[in-house]
């Protein structure tokens, strides 16, 4: 494989506070947190990190701010992807230039651009910054497919390296594995109910959000399933399974963030058009976390 990045990658959320402003902070403890509990990588400012209401400052001050802090312990992977291609190039150079180990590229949103139109918003950034690159394709979210012969198109850039696969089909997702170990290119779940059935088929990991919650046991499932003990990760995912459904009741990242305040890990600050996650889904998510093995009896201390 082109990289060496595997296992459980947390889509880490941004830490904010009431009235929306960082939490730095906050953001800091979580950054150790994982670290701690032996989370793989973290991605900084993807969409479980509220990339898109970030300002470019933010989002740059944010990845830098966890490069800084990580120290080289934990590889962090920066979400530069963008509807814009000037754009994306603009936050990939500043992911390149802090010392990124990644940068993770969702397809163009909203835009709805052809297979050739990918391609080369792709091929321009991969040609022009030296950083590792990770594709992430989302179509639920973005309205746009990125195909099969686009993938391994792609996989020709030694830069390319990875693809977050998001379609949430393990069928599709076991094709798309197949035909990327040939490219080396590694596929990382982006669905947390399907990274067992991927890993299976020989995904190298998952970027995730259970593992904002969960990371500990994110982490052994990943290393159970790349170690090939699919008996015990699976019964591992099956404590964390209530889990992987309930944190997508409402959109991402409504429900992991009232998780992680009921867990006394983040104040309650989430930025519209996003709000607290209804009260309709507190004891289905309550119930969740208690399933996965989650202390919400004793919080942990907001400086813990």
């Amino acid at each position: 494989m082109k990289t060496s990045i595997a296992g459980s990658i947390v889509a880490m959320v941004t830490p904010m506070a009431a009235a929306g402003s960082l939490d730095e902070p906050g953001f800091d403890r979580l950054l150790e947190w994982h670290i701690a509990a032996g989370t793989h990588a973290i991605v900084i400012a993807g969409t479980t990190g509220e990339s898109a209401t970030l300002s470019h400052a933010e989002h740059c001050d944010l990845v830098a701010r966890a490069v800084d802090r990580a120290a080289g312990r934990i590889p962090i992977i920066a979400g530069t992807g963008s509807n814009n291609t000037a754009e994306a190039l603009q936050l990939t150079r500043a992911a390149a230039d802090c010392g990124a180990a990644a940068a993770l590229l969702v397809t163009p949103y909203y835009n709805k651009p052809s297979q050739q139109g990918l391609y080369r918003h792709y091929a321009i950034i991969a040609e022009t910054i030296d950083i590792p690159q990770i594709l992430y394709n989302v179509p639920g979210r973005t309205a746009c497919d990125l195909e099969l012969e686009t993938v391994l198109r792609l996989a020709e850039f030694d830069n390319i390296v990875a693809i977050k696969d998001a379609t949430g089909d393990p069928e599709r997702g076991g094709e798309l594995v197949e035909a990327c170990k040939v490219a080396e290119v590694a596929v990382y779940s982006g669905e947390d109910a399907v990274t067992l059935p991927l890993m299976r088929a020989g995904a190298r990991g998952t970027v995730s959000v259970t593992a904002n919650v969960a990371p500990g046991k994110m982490a052994k499932m990943c290393e159970l399933a790349l170690a090939g003990d699919f008996a015990r990760a699976a019964a591992v995912n099956d404590e964390l399974m209530p889990l992987h459904q309930g944190l997508f009741v409402e959109g991402n990242p409504a429900p992991v963030k009232w998780a992680l305040r009921r867990m006394g890990r983040v104040a309650p600050g989430i930025r519209l058009p996003l709000v607290e996650l209804h009260p309709r889904f507190h004891e289905q998510l309550e119930q969740a976390l208690i399933h996965g093995g989650v202390n919400i009896e004793d919080p942990a201390p907001e400086n813990d």
